[in-house]
């Protein structure tokens, strides 16, 4: 197992000469640490940086114009929390963040629908900084087509075509950009930016900024994963284990909080099939089928197929505050009346 995350460069999937070793080192990687770093990516430096930029202005705002798009006031689960505000493992996450999703019209509630439906409506944009609201539907757009693009060539890695999960992910995929904040915090409170978990989606495309946090799970220990201009960190996520039985490993991972001196910004975006789809089970080729190793089970964390029952259950556990206030009909009955129910990891 490697000490730090491998670089591979995207740009190598169009180049005749190049393809079948990205493709052969591509698999490799996603099957051991599930994690690496991505030259080549085609994203413009000018968006990356005007993202980052307006992420701090947003984070540098009034508190009273954070709150104006405080997420317990969206059923969709869309807006801003506090640090400490979401969970994981039943722990408080020390980070702030805005959470953004697909732009749609909301639906009238109709408790007679799948309950995934309830997810659908307009995200939250504050009045205070009109232009966050453009760019950030500007990089969502272009974070997705490359998640696609990555996803095609790790279903082409497995010798599948590369568009075999387009079925799930057609006409528009589950979309979920998070700006994060960490604030820097004293040794004696705690180091938990966000606990230890995993991806549930396709893959996720992080934007790290200048300070360092992001831990990776490796064999002898947390492999950190600093970060380098130009890059984003990709990681495999959930339902692409599921679909080929465990031979692609969704890793565990973990943010350490920055010292009391510093913060840490960070952009992530998780590319997630349709909430109405269910996750296929792929038929690799001999080779590859003779080293599935089959898929991780967490009795806190149980997997399903329909992917709307796994996004769903991480909603409601990881915003303990926003289920109740909306969605308490959801709950189990114990987890109503619990200060804070379990988290999705």
């Amino acid at each position: 197992m490697p000490s730090s995350l491998p670089v591979l460069d995207f740009a190598r999937l169009g180049q005749p000469s190049e393809r079948e070793g990205f493709l052969e080192e591509l698999r490799e990687t996603a099957r051991g640490l599930g994690f690496f770093y991505l030259t080549g990516h085609g994203i413009e430096p000018g968006l990356i940086a005007d993202v980052l930029a307006l992420s701090r202005r947003f984070f540098d705002l009034p508190e009273k114009d954070k709150l104006e798009i405080q997420m317990i006031k969206s059923p969709q689960f869309r807006g801003y929390n506090r640090a400490g505000l979401e969970h994981t493992r039943g722990r408080p996450d020390w980070r702030e963040q805005v959470d953004i999703g697909p732009e749609q019209e909301v639906r009238a509630l109709d408790r007679t629908a799948p309950a995934w439906t309830r997810l659908i409506g307009p995200n939250l944009w504050p009045s205070a900084l009109p232009e966050l609201k453009p760019a950030l539907l500007r990089y969502q757009a272009e974070v997705t087509a490359l998640g696609i693009r990555i996803t095609e060539a790790l279903a082409e890695s497995l010798g599948q075509r590369p568009d075999v999960f387009s079925p799930i992910y057609t006409p528009a995929p589950n979309q979920l950009l998070k700006i994060i904040r960490y604030p820097g915090r004293r040794p004696e409170d705690g180091d938990q930016g966000v606990g230890a978990h995993k991806d549930s989606g396709f893959v996720t495309v992080l934007l790290q900024d200048k300070v360092s946090g992001l831990e990776v799970e490796g064999e002898d220990g947390w492999i950190k994963a600093p970060p380098i201009p130009g890059t984003f960190v990709i990681n495999v996520g959930e339902l692409l284990e599921l679909a080929s039985g465990g031979y692609l490993r969704a890793n565990v991972h973990r943010v350490v909080s920055p010292p009391e001196s510093a913060d840490r910004l960070s952009v992530a975006f998780f590319l997630g099939a349709r909430l109405d789809s269910s996750v296929p089970v792929l038929a690799l080729p001999p080779a590859l089928a003779a080293q599935v190793r089959g898929v991780t089970q967490d009795p806190q964390n149980p997997l399903f197929r329909d992917v709307a029952k796994n996004y769903l259950k991480s909603r409601l556990r990881s915003h303990p505050d926003v289920a109740r206030a909306h969605h308490a009909d959801l709950l189990d009955p114990a987890d109503r009346a619990r200060p804070v129910p379990a988290s999705a990891y």
